[in-house]
């Protein structure tokens, strides 16, 4: 029998490395991971309408066994009510910029299909709808929201890593 949490949250800033880390539990921990990205947007950067994604999450988080790579805020509630644990990647801000920047650049160059097969393009990254300009109209909030989490015993256990290091050395310890 694991002692392990069996439903968790990875949560953080745009560029953090959600999707990696959720990927890295799900694997180390023997549980089914869900990327949020690939339920939410659909071929061609269609977003999935909100009530069809909460649909889905609220499917993912009524099972026993799940690591979702993030929350969007119409939807927040479904997993964090479920949730035993919250991982939060709450990194510097010039570390998760850099790390979202060698993403963009890296997938641009190489056409790399994401989200449903879905392949950024230059056009969109330099557009109102860049993701490097939600990075900046969303840190404060996500950071804010994450150590409210933790200081809050009413809400699931939060581990707040602040670096890189300490992410891996948690890590070291699931086995």
């Amino acid at each position: 029998m694991s002692t392990h949490p069996a439903r968790i949250l990875v949560y953080g800033v745009t560029g953090s490395g959600k999707t990696t880390l959720a990927r890295r539990l799900g694997e180390r921990l023997g549980l089914p991971w869900h990327s949020v990205d690939d339920l939410t947007w659909e071929p061609g950067w269609v977003q999935v309408p909100q009530e069809v994604q909460r649909r889905r999450i609220e499917a993912i988080c009524a099972q026993d066994r799940w690591i979702l790579d993030h929350a969007y805020g119409a939807w927040l509630d479904v997993p964090l009510a479920r949730a035993e644990l919250v991982v939060g990647l709450d990194f510097p801000r010039w570390l998760s910029l850099g790390r979202l920047l060698r993403r963009t650049l890296v997938r641009l160059i190489r056409r790399d299909r994401v989200c449903n097969g879905n392949v950024e393009s230059l056009r969109v990254s330099l557009s109102k709808d860049s993701i490097v300009l939600w990075h900046f109209s969303s840190y404060a909030r996500k950071r804010d929201r994450m150590r409210r989490w933790r200081a809050d015993p009413g809400e699931p256990q939060v581990l707040l890593f602040r670096r890189p290091r300490e992410l891996e050395a948690w890590l070291r310890t699931l086995g």
